[in-house]
């Protein structure tokens, strides 16, 4: 059986942009609705008065999201064609929900960005492309919406396309691809199927373009990290020796006999084998959970990080990281939190909060603390060094979390620069 690609993607928009319709839309071009589930919407449909089925049903689970017509939450949503499955994280657009929309779009692959044809880039745009950035997001889709409301007017998509390009400009990620497509959600237009009543757009329709990425483009380009999560340990009969280091491999490839440095005591050894299952592997590449087996008897724990040993990683006990603030409580000054970098915990205290970043692009301003769904850019003394790398060379080993050590609630999110 032909192995399904796999993309992550992270959905964002404005109040009213149909970001819900068209991910109903998706799943039903895609025939990933259930017969009830269809059924219920058409129902829903006809009850509020609609000629045409409202694919917003399909998405807004929470009863106060049906209710307001808004999304408030995260949730992951699933559809697949013949060669791609795909996880959407449908995130909430408004400020109140900065949080929510940093927290989804951390693990994805792609942003698709809506726009609604008749307002243009607005100030919530902004944000959403500021989040993009803020968390490396290589590609992102523009989907201009509600072309039906303008008459599928080609000028109308030049202008917003023209505006969006002025705020790339302002952008510090270079690398990121940009695509633009004009859309009707609620007709279907340019979402699975060409549309004729837009002959002026040559390119493809969403659905082809996102069927055309490679999970292996989408992935940065970084050095190999591998944090220990479980030594295995069988001490049985047949494998009484056996030691192994289990964990998911970031970064870039390992392979059998390369030179390695165990972090934190900066042992070398050599990797003498992975393991997948059942399975022996010349290479790992990302992406992977796997076992190694090194060639000397080396003391390695949980928490542990295995890395090629000419590609070490920083390892300092003070940093300073772009942090999202995602909890009511204000991070300030003095404060001590417990700092978790992959399975690693210490003590970090708050040294300095340099500024408080604007969402917009307009700069950076004075703050004595930052309160929820802030974003600023923050130094932190630690008890002891991490080994890390900056989020903009390598996602996994640049993030971390701030954990309150009396209730143990999560209240930051950071990106170490």
């Amino acid at each position: 059986m032909e192995n399904r690609k796999l993309i992550k993607i992270a959905t964002a928009g404005s109040v009213d942009d149909g970001k819900s319709t068209l991910i109903g839309r998706l799943l039903y071009d895609t025939g990933s609705l259930t017969t009830d589930k269809l059924e219920a919407i058409e129902k829903t449909s006809r009850q509020r008065g609609f000629d045409y089925l409202d694919f917003s049903l399909a998405t807004d689970g929470l009863v106060a999201e049906r209710e307001q017509g808004i999304t408030i939450d995260v949730a992951h949503i699933y559809f697949n064609t013949d060669k791609t499955n795909f996880i959407v994280a449908d995130t909430p657009g408004h400020v109140e929900y900065t949080r929510n929309m940093v927290t989804g779009a951390s693990t994805s692959q792609v942003a698709i960005i809506l726009i609604d044809a008749r307002k243009g880039v607005i100030e919530q745009t902004y944000r959403h492309f500021f989040i993009s950035n803020l968390l490396r997001l290589s590609h992102v889709v523009v989907a201009i919406n509600k072309m039906d409301l303008v008459g599928y007017d080609e000028d109308v998509f030049l202008k917003i396309k023209a505006d969006f390009d002025a705020l790339v400009e302002k952008s510090n990620f270079k690398t990121e691809q940009i695509t633009f497509i004009p859309i009707s959600a609620l007709k279907g237009e340019n979402i699975a199927k060409k549309s004729a009543e837009m002959p002026w757009y040559l390119g493809n329709t969403l659905l082809d373009h996102l069927e055309v990425l490679e999970p292996e483009d989408l992935q940065e380009q970084a050095f190999a990290r591998f944090p220990v999560q479980y030594v295995i340990r069988p001490k049985t009969d047949a494998f009484h020796d056996f030691r192994g280091f289990s964990g998911k491999l970031y970064g870039s490839s390992l392979q059998v006999g390369d030179k390695v440095t165990i972090l934190p005591s900066f042992t070398e050894s050599k990797i003498k084998s992975i393991q997948f299952f059942d399975q022996e592997l010349d290479l790992a590449v990302p992406g992977a959970s796997i076992t190694l087996t090194l060639e000397d008897e080396v003391d390695i724990s949980r928490g542990d990080m295995i890395v090629k040993s000419s590609e070490l990683p920083s390892s300092e006990k003070s940093i300073t990281a772009t942090i999202c603030q995602v909890n009511h409580k204000p991070l300030r000054i003095g404060e001590k939190y417990t700092l978790q970098h992959g399975v690693n915990r210490v003590l970090a205290r708050v040294e300095s909060i340099q500024s408080k970043i604007q969402t917009d692009f307009s700069g950076e301003e004075r703050a004595e603390a930052l309160k929820l769904n802030d974003i600023g850019k923050v130094s932190f003394k630690l008890s002891k060094a991490i080994h890390f790398d900056p989020y903009q060379v390598n996602r996994s080993n640049g993030s971390f979390i701030l954990i309150d050590e009396g209730t143990h609630d999560t209240v930051s999110v950071g990106f170490i620069v």
